[in-house]
């Protein structure tokens, strides 16, 4: 051993009381916050257990069964899900669900982002926003009634007005071509002002600094929209884009109110398919395998939406 050197003593090894105090403490806190976060979250934990988790797994064992509703479910594997493969109306629903997709979510991102546009360039009042989200806080049912009303081919104020312009009168809902696109409006009318404020949400976290660099540079509105605006929105695109898609795969209760899934099964949509399963030919096992099938397309077509538009990655970060 080198001359001076001194041999540290066990006691010096082990940290002093101070420090022993100080770490329990810290480990205290840590265990009362994780307390405090799970008594939080304890509400809404049980109510997706309760609402969601518990029965999907339950649709997931119907799924495998043949039940009316009547008596005891009889458990058949997967002889639903054999079924379902070959089952053209379930094909033809699927088919009706993707043409009313490819008809609301262009159309309502493209209004959604305009709308958003002028508020952040014209106007920014609270009166302005509350009358553009004014019809998303109506009822679905209740929008639906109001534009079947009004496109009565007899007694509707918009035939009205169409007869009156010289065009005549038209059969938005009785039509085999119109039904799906009227339905479409209808949708697109009562959620462009969310989609909307969403994406004017997404525009104010944009610093202002930027603009203005682009506009000394000689950068346009055109330009700066879409060198700017749109790569630097891509959270709050992709947060619209895959809500839309979701919503727009389950939609029912317009259909419900209006067309029946008619004319012709021109509007059966797969949510409309899996009810007329469910509760009008009380096949709930078949029902429950249609949804399973619903949930497994949602999840792929999510992936590839975040996937493609690289839902992780932000301009702004």
């Amino acid at each position: 051993m080198p001359s001076g050197a001194r041999l540290e003593s066990p006691q010096s090894l082990v940290p002093s009381r101070p420090l022993r105090r100080r770490t329990s403490f810290l480990h205290v806190i840590r265990f009362n916050e994780a307390i405090c976060a799970w008594i939080f979250i304890a509400p809404a934990l049980l109510g997706f257990a309760t609402f969601y988790l518990i029965p999907a797994f339950r649709a997931l064992y119907i799924s495998l069964t043949d039940w009316n509703l009547l008596r005891a479910p009889k458990f058949i594997a997967m002889a639903n899900y054999s079924r379902l493969w070959d089952d053209s109306n379930f094909w033809n629903s699927m088919k009706v669900t993707l043409l009313y997709v490819l008809y609301n979510i262009p159309i309502q991102t493209v209004i959604g982002l305009l709308l958003a546009v002028l508020l952040a360039r014209i106007g920014r009042s609270v009166v302005l926003r509350s009358i553009i989200l004014a019809p998303y806080l109506i009822a679905n049912v209740i929008a639906a009634i109001i534009w079947f009303w009004m496109l009565d081919p007899i007694l509707g104020f918009g035939n009205a007005v169409l007869q009156w312009v010289g065009i005549g009168r038209i059969p938005f809902f009785t039509d085999q071509q119109l039904a799906l696109p009227t339905i479409a409006v209808v949708n697109i009318w009562r959620h462009m002002g969310l989609t909307a404020l969403l994406f004017y949400t997404g525009m104010q976290a944009i610093p202002k600094d930027i603009y203005e660099a682009a506009r000394i540079e000689g950068a346009g509105p055109w330009r700066s929209f879409f060198n700017i605006t749109l790569p630097l929105i891509r959270p709050t695109m992709v947060f619209v884009l895959v809500t839309s898609i979701i919503g727009s795969f389950q939609v029912f209760d317009t259909i419900a109110v209006t067309t029946l899934g008619g004319p012709n099964y021109s509007t059966r949509t797969i949510v409309w398919y899996i009810y007329e399963n469910g509760f009008v030919n009380f096949r709930m096992g078949y029902a429950s395998a249609l949804s399973c099938a619903l949930f497994v397309c949602l999840a792929i077509v999510t992936l590839v939406q975040m996937r493609i538009l690289r839902s992780g990655h932000s301009e702004l970060g």
